[in-house]
């Protein structure tokens, strides 16, 4: 049974011309690092946010989100309180954001599992220090208010909070964005030594396509709601199918680069209220036909490996166009 598993998954906010997410399809086994990559607004967030039945106001929804075999989409309040305070938890993106100021975090790791499991504060207070001690700290930041850590020690802290209930998912929403590379560093190979150690599956969202290079078993490529590609990490990065992935891979800054004006990709992403008919990339893309105006390709294996795939009507000519990347 796979930790998570979404399949053709559509979500239509009111007053869009188009489903914001638009038949995503996306796993995540025990153990596995998944991450999901594109631009600011592609729906990575989203997509993790459904997962915990996270949905905006008026959202309607197709599709199914297994998380541990059980269907998010059709829980009741209650089913969804215990999935968010036992089988999947969330590291969001800014801690200070995330944890109330006002109040310290002892309180803030127990509270939820109280509430929700009926634990003790006993048993509440000792999970919390053995968690802590698992992320780095001690027992002492449990009478700390949270003004007084530093921006790594509070991602710790949440990372924590989201073993509270011994979870078999995590889902982290680009958890390293507000901290400086070094604490990246160290939350990034933190989150590693955890999921060996308590067996979980992680889907892990950013837009840095290194970051994702270097930690994820597969990587899922978004653009405009739908998944463009797909694959391990090695081949999506050294043998990218999609136009859109050789694209954001070209306009990455590398050190080794000749001193020239970075390269970006020309164009914008298509907005809600565009509707499309065809390849959601076409208007930006080298490689556009009249095909792609006219009828979106499908998410298909990559000829030679099975494992790898990219909705894209002319995969096969990515390499040569992208030849000099």
């Amino acid at each position: 049974m796979k930790t998570l598993d979404i399949q053709n998954y559509r979500l239509r906010l009111p007053r869009t011309a188009r489903p914001v997410l638009d038949g995503v399809d996306l796993t995540v086994d025990a153990q596995e690092t998944v991450a999901l990559v594109g631009e600011s607004g592609s729906g990575k967030s989203l997509t993790s946010r459904s997962v915990l039945g996270l949905l905006p106001a008026g959202a309607t929804t197709e599709g199914t989100i297994r998380v541990d075999g059980d269907d998010v989409l059709t829980m009741n309040p209650d089913q969804l309180r215990r999935l968010r305070t036992g089988t999947a938890a969330m590291i969001f993106q800014d801690p200070r954001a995330a944890i109330n100021p006002l109040r310290r975090v002892g309180d803030f790791l127990t509270e939820s599992v109280r509430l929700n499991t009926g634990m003790s504060e006993s048993a509440a207070t000792a999970r919390a220090t053995e968690m802590l001690e698992a992320v780095g700290l001690t027992s002492a930041a449990l009478r700390t208010y949270p003004g007084r850590l530093s921006g790594g020690m509070l991602q710790r802290v949440m990372i924590a909070a989201t073993l509270m209930g011994d979870p078999a998912l995590i889902l982290a929403d680009e958890p390293t964005t507000a901290l400086d590379v070094t604490t990246q560093a160290e939350v990034v190979s933190l989150l590693g030594d955890l999921q060996e150690r308590f067996g979980t599956g992680l889907l892990f969202v950013t837009h840095d396509l290194g970051l994702a290079a270097a930690i994820s078993d597969r990587v899922y490529v978004m653009y405009a709601g739908r998944i463009a590609e797909t694959g391990t990490a090695e081949a999506l990065f050294s043998r990218p199918r999609h136009p859109y992935t050789a694209a954001l891979l070209h306009s990455t800054p590398r050190l080794d680069a000749p001193r020239a004006r970075l390269a970006a990709i020309d164009g914008r992403p298509p907005g809600l209220q565009d509707e499309l008919a065809g390849c959601p990339f076409a208007a930006r893309c080298p490689l556009a036909s009249d095909l792609c105006g006219r009828q979106a390709p499908v998410l298909l294996p990559v000829a030679g490996e099975p494992t790898h795939r990219a909705s894209c009507h002319h995969s096969d000519r990515t390499a040569e166009v992208f030849a000099d990347a």
